[in-house]
């Protein structure tokens, strides 16, 4: 499993995971929107702390920087 996301994007999926999780524990919403919001912000929180998104595998994408050789 190569990490594919970066120190910058690590950062703001920890962030908007919380606030996910935040909204899920103190908005009054239905039942599938606290369920929707917390396995959001549980996934946002995890792909953060692994460093690792399957998404960005498929569609290419990947944030780390490179590291130059001399």
């Amino acid at each position: 499993m190569v990490k594919n996301v970066g120190g910058t994007e690590k950062v703001i999926r920890l962030v908007v995971g919380g606030y996910l999780l935040l909204g899920a524990l103190f908005l009054d919403l239905s039942t599938w929107g606290t369920a929707t919001l917390s396995v959001v912000g549980i996934i946002a929180i995890l792909t953060g702390t692994v460093g690792y998104c399957p998404a960005w595998t498929v569609f290419g994408i990947n944030t780390c920087r490179t590291k130059s050789t001399p």
